[in-house]
Formats: C-alpha cells, structure tokens, sequence
C-alpha cells in the first residue's frame, strides 16, 4: 500500500471509530478519552511509524506572542458570535445531551474543560494537522493535504454535535471547522510545527468552554 493510502486509511479509521463511539455506543467522557487516545496516537504509531518523518514538535519562540494574539482574536470572535447569537437558539438541549450521552456535569465540567483544552487539542493537532496535513503534504499535493485534513478534522466532530443542536446550527458549525481546519493547516505550514496551531487551538477550546460553564450556570 501506498505510503500517502497508509495514512488517509488510518485518519478515516480513527473517525469512523470515534463517530461510531459518539453518535452510537456514547460511553462517558473518560471511556470516550481513552477510546480517542488508542486510535489517534496508538494507531498511527503501530502502523505509520516509518512514514512519521517530521519533526512536528519544534516551535520558534519569536511567533509566541503572534500566536497568543491570533488565539485571544479567536477567543473573543467565538464568545461575541455566542452572545450575539445566543438569544436567538435554544441551548438547552446542549446541557441535557452532555449529561446524557457524555456523563458531563456541572460538577466535573471544570475537569472536562481543563482536558478539553490541554490534552485533547493537542492530541487532535497530532492527528489532523500533524499526520494528516504536514506528513500527507509531503506525499500528495498541497492542496489535496490541505482539503484532506480540514474537511476530515470537520467530519469528525458532526458525530459529537448530532444530538446536542439543531441541524442548521450543525451545519453551520460544520462550515467553521473546515475554515478553522484550513487555518490550522496554514499555521501548522508556516511554522512546520503542530504546537503553533495547538497554541490557537487551545484559545478557541477554552472559548467554547467559557460558553458551556456559562450554560451549565457555573459562571
């Protein structure tokens, strides 16, 4: 098999599993986390560890503070879409579906949250932008490894939102994580290193955080 088929069949594995956990079986959060953790580290491990090649983790420091600023930006842009939106969506069912499918409460929502931002995003960045965007983009065209990563990275996430909203709000979620996977993508190209588009990434996990501890009445 093709080394650039190795790949794309390990990303539409790892989502395939991770819809099927998410939009089926919906174990709690912790048994999800571990489920994610196998089949997008272990997987590409066991599998792709000749074609892993890039170095995915170096970072300049002198882009530290662009990056911080980009991510404050993104930050606040999603906070201001919530609040200027918000009156006009009905948000309850996000709260009862959290604490139905995922087991996720007030009262370990701040737990959740933390692992959300730090840990999750960092291990998504791996898989979408470090595995399937900059390792693809050395066998594939450019533009393919950029539609590829973003378009997979948005695909994956539809599974954990059906339930939760209501379908003209999924799709226009969907439409802002490809954008957001392609901007990703971009970062993850200038800087040749997933912790640039992680450190963004973290900005825009703690914004939908700060929206559901504001749901979940803890702020």
């Amino acid at each position: 098999m093709k080394k650039q088929m190795k790949i794309m069949v390990v990303i539409t594995i790892g989502c395939i599993v991770m819809a099927l956990t998410d939009g089926w079986w919906q174990p709690g959060y912790a048994v999800k986390s571990a489920i994610k953790i196998l089949f997008f580290l272990g997987l590409p491990y066991v599998f792709l560890r000749k074609e892993l090649t890039s170095k995915l983790f170096g970072f300049r420091k002198e882009t530290l503070p662009k990056l911080i600023l980009l991510g404050m930006g993104i930050y606040g842009f999603i906070l201001a879409a919530y609040f200027i939106l918000g009156p006009y969506f009905d948000f309850s069912s996000v709260v009862s579906g959290l604490e139905s499918q995922l087991g996720v409460n007030a009262g370990n929502f701040i737990f959740v949250a933390l692992y959300i931002s730090l840990a999750n995003s960092l291990l998504e960045e791996y898989f979408f932008r470090g595995i399937a965007f900059i390792e693809l983009k050395q066998m594939t065209s450019r533009r393919f490894a950029y539609m590829f990563s973003a378009w997979m990275f948005a695909l994956y996430h539809v599974a954990m939102l059906i339930g939760l909203f209501d379908w003209y709000l999924i799709v226009l979620m969907l439409v802002a994580l490809v954008v957001g996977g392609y901007i990703f993508n971009y970062i993850n190209e200038k800087e040749s290193s997933i912790l640039a588009s992680w450190a963004v990434h973290l900005f825009a996990n703690l914004a939908i955080n700060t929206v559901g501890m504001i749901l979940f009445g803890i702020i």
